[in-house]
């Protein structure tokens, strides 16, 4: 899928603090629910998420559940820079299933904004880094 859009809007840190923390709270939830992080592990993805939205660089993320190899449930975050906020795609919600051999993968798309240059200038600033540059490979 892909889209194109021109958008010009300025919005605050506030605003994305205040949005990163219903992301945060998102993701602990998720992980609490299916066992697929460790809440720790969930802030630290936010965290990230928090850094990059507040630079400017985060696009969408996708959070996505596997239960031994297959697709269970996925959620997206789409950063509206109209509004300032990241938007949901989560009909039903985020209290997901515990599952067998749970699995949880976070892909991370970035703007156009974040160079080879903007990746270093993050590099120190960023919790679990390389991980969120990359699609995980799924446990064997």
């Amino acid at each position: 899928m892909s889209q194109t859009r021109t958008a010009s809007a300025t919005y605050t840190v506030v605003d994305i603090e205040n949005v990163v923390r219903r992301v945060k709270a998102d993701l602990v939830m998720i992980a609490d629910s299916t066992g697929g992080w460790t809440s720790a592990k969930a802030a630290e993805y936010a965290h990230d998420v928090e850094v990059l939205a507040k630079a400017g660089y985060l696009a969408w993320v996708d959070v996505t559940l596997f239960s031994n190899g297959v697709e269970v449930k996925a959620v997206r975050f789409e950063v509206d820079t109209d509004a300032g906020s990241l938007t949901t795609s989560r009909p039903g919600g985020v209290l997901w299933p515990k599952v067998a051999g749970a699995y949880l993968r976070i892909i991370l798309s970035y703007t156009d904004a974040y160079t080879s240059a903007a990746r270093q200038a993050m590099k120190g600033k960023l919790k679990i880094g390389s991980p969120l540059m990359t699609t995980p490979a799924m446990p064997a």
